[in-house]
């Protein structure tokens, strides 16, 4: 098999890999057009699947009660898209590595707005469990493509950064999603959410039709099938460096998912909020996430990518911290509000410099190496999400998101840290001129 060669693009600078064969073709205005363009269709495929999993958050109460189902069993269909958003991408990445990007990505987007209307008139929560799985696995098509086509079109140090964006990208629609859903329960039901999800399908396939070109030529595309990604994913997973960032990630999420999927029932149930003020809440978190997220990526490349992770995992403890305080001692809404954006903006924090430490010494993989963030992240995720459901009050909320972001700092003292190479990750390749070739929509992470 052939791999794509990182090397041709000099010292970090963001040259797009032409998919073709352009002999002869003189140079145009046509690429900047087409990179605006892409830019936005990569960006909608990113926050596809967690926007999916999120929107209808405000209104999991309201459709517990009318399938007369239990909390656990209702957040069942949490834990089910999660894992799918997990598999999805490890079933579509080496599918795309040897079919090319654009057929896998057009069957999950039209598998996403079909399984999304099933979704809308399931009659049992048992169909909607099923029916959330097979979304979740249409939406991570939609994610890992988004991560693939990266690696074929970019290189260098301006590679890892886009990573960096699309990962953010993706944890900020986790956020934002209840945001919408809160607005949306205004004007409909839980049903109706699901089919404005499949309005939103309908359009990114629009758009990808338009738009998305394939981006990894024939002569480029793998042959040795998934005994090829195998030997990649072992090679990644023998990396104690790697496995530890994949660690820190998976754990880290795992406390943002138990606590989009509790800080519904905890804020409405405990504390008496409206769908529309449980909305607002995930404003507040959404804005810390963006701040935090924008200020992580500074600091890891101007000062330290080890000591922004350090501090990302120190705010997740503190927020869930507050969390076992408010359980134990019945604190009042604030302490609740500002624990749970502390939690969130931790999370942002710890984003851009472990997807650093996971990329920096993997560029020729780092499409697989990206997916298995992403599993790392949605699987986690899954498993975390109903224990929240196993009780009342703060209390399951509190003992989950305690327990992650303590596993999380044991991942981080036991495999991430390494003083021999924390100079080389924290300025990767930096290019004469870092600014003057970045594609419109694209905001370069950490600059």
């Amino acid at each position: 098999m052939t791999r794509p060669c990182h090397a041709r693009a000099a010292g970090g600078c963001l040259e797009p890999v032409s998919p073709v064969n352009t002999v002869g073709t003189a140079p145009s205005t046509a690429p900047p057009a087409v990179g605006r363009a892409l830019a936005v269709v990569l960006s909608l495929l990113t926050v596809f699947g967690p926007i999916s999993m999120d929107l209808y958050l405000p209104v999991l109460p309201a459709l517990t009660g009318e399938l007369r189902a239990a909390t656990s069993t209702a957040q069942l269909t949490i834990t089910a898209c999660l894992l799918g958003l997990a598999l999805g991408q490890l079933v579509a990445g080496p599918l795309s590595d040897r079919f090319g990007r654009r057929r896998p990505l057009l069957v999950g987007v039209v598998a996403y707005v079909a399984v999304s209307l099933l979704c809308a008139v399931s009659p049992t929560v048992e169909t909607l469990v099923a029916a959330r799985f097979v979304q979740g696995l249409a939406g991570g098509v939609g994610v890992v493509i988004a991560q693939a086509a990266g690696r074929d079109l970019y290189s260098g140090g301006r590679l890892l950064r886009y990573y960096g964006r699309l990962t953010v990208l993706g944890g900020l629609a986790a956020v934002v999603g209840p945001v919408i859903g809160g607005q949306l329960a205004a004007v409909t039901d839980w049903r109706g959410i699901f089919v404005f999800l499949a309005a939103v399908g309908a359009a990114i396939l629009i758009a990808c039709l338009l738009v998305f070109r394939e981006t990894l030529p024939a002569e480029r595309r793998v042959s040795g099938g998934l005994a090829q990604t195998g030997r990649d994913m072992h090679r990644l997973l023998s990396d104690r460096v790697f496995l530890g960032a994949v660690l820190v990630t998976g754990f880290v999420n795992a406390a943002l998912f138990a606590y989009l999927s509790g800080a519904t029932f905890v804020l409405q149930g405990v504390y008496g909020l409206s769908p529309q003020g449980y909305s607002y809440a995930f404003g507040l978190n959404s804005l810390g996430f963006m701040v935090f997220g924008f200020t992580a990526g500074r600091t890891s490349e101007r000062w330290s990518v080890q000591g922004t992770l350090l501090a990302g995992i120190v705010m997740c403890g503190a927020g869930a911290g507050g969390l076992v305080a408010t359980a134990v001692l019945h604190l009042p809404l604030v302490v609740v509000l500002v624990s749970l954006v502390t939690l969130v903006s931790g999370v942002a924090v710890t984003t851009p410099p472990a997807t650093s430490l996971a990329l920096a010494d993997h560029p020729d993989i780092a499409g697989t190496a990206s997916s298995l963030l992403g599993v790392a992240r949605f699987a986690f995720g899954g498993l975390a999400a109903p224990l929240v459901g196993l009780g009342a009050g703060v209390a399951p909320l509190a003992l989950v998101t305690v327990t992650a972001a303590a596993l999380g700092a044991l991942a981080h003292a036991a495999a991430v840290r390494r003083p021999a190479h924390v100079a080389a990750v924290r300025r990767p390749a930096p290019s004469p001129t870092p600014t003057a070739d970045v594609e419109p929509g694209l905001t370069p992470a950490g600059r």
